[in-house]
């Protein structure tokens, strides 16, 4: 396998891959959000009902940030968007490990932990300190709240439109530390699929969607992603 083979490379990376580097995760057992009902502090309705509550919440989760490091699958991905520019990564997580990283063509489907946006024009702010119920935005007169920049449930994940065409153009699709569980992501290997391209799972475990790959590799994204990107691009 070499980078010869592939033009169009779309990567979509889950909470496992963030999870390596030490980013507690949703749906894992001891995660975060198990001391929280996720009505009260991801959707739109809690926002409206306890903007303070909320807000506390993405700090804290935001204040993680600083405490971690891409790991080996981050910098791996960025090698391979170097090696093969029409690489495009696609992350569920909301932390910039991506970035960081080196990682420059990146949709965060799930918004970013790091930037909030105003809840009438939808113009976005990079956060340099906590947010509060107070909070308000410089784009409006008169000012209005500040909420994170973060898709809650019930609403509609961002740059699908984008995500869609990459997919029907790509010929290499990987899925690392995904569950398979959430829609529209779990449905984007078949999508790729449909239009001929070879489909890879990286995964610790099994996930919901495994049988829909062309190919399965176990193991720690820190490990198998360097691994998958050597033979890809030769190093």
């Amino acid at each position: 396998m070499s980078k010869s083979h592939y033009s169009s490379i779309v990567v979509l990376t889950g909470a496992g891959i963030s999870a390596e580097s030490g980013i507690k995760t949703f749906r894992d057992q001891g995660g975060l959000w198990e001391s929280h009902r996720l009505e009260d502090v991801a959707t739109p309705e809690a926002f409206q009902r306890d903007s303070a509550l909320v807000q506390r919440f993405y700090n804290e989760r935001r204040a993680q940030l600083p405490l971690v490091e891409p790991n080996d699958g981050h910098l791996a991905l960025a090698r391979l968007e170097k090696a093969v520019p029409g690489t495009l990564v696609i992350t569920q997580n909301v932390d910039d490990l991506h970035e960081r990283a080196g990682s420059h063509h990146l949709i965060h489907m799930h918004g970013e932990l790091s930037k909030a946006r105003c809840v009438k024009s939808g113009q976005l702010f990079r956060v340099k300190e906590p947010l509060s119920e107070h909070s308000l935005c410089t784009c409006c007169v008169p000012a209005n709240l500040l909420r994170p920049h973060i898709v809650w449930f019930g609403e509609m994940p961002l740059g699908l439109d984008r995500i869609f065409h990459a997919l029907a153009q790509c010929d290499l699709f990987i899925a690392i530390g995904t569950s398979g569980q959430v829609y529209p992501a779990a449905g984007f290997v078949d999508e790729a699929a449909s239009q001929g391209a070879y489909c890879i799972e990286i995964n610790a475990d099994n996930s919901h969607i495994s049988d829909r790959f062309d190919e399965h590799r176990r193991g720690p994204a820190s490990i198998e992603v360097p691994k998958l990107v050597k033979e890809l691009c030769g190093h």
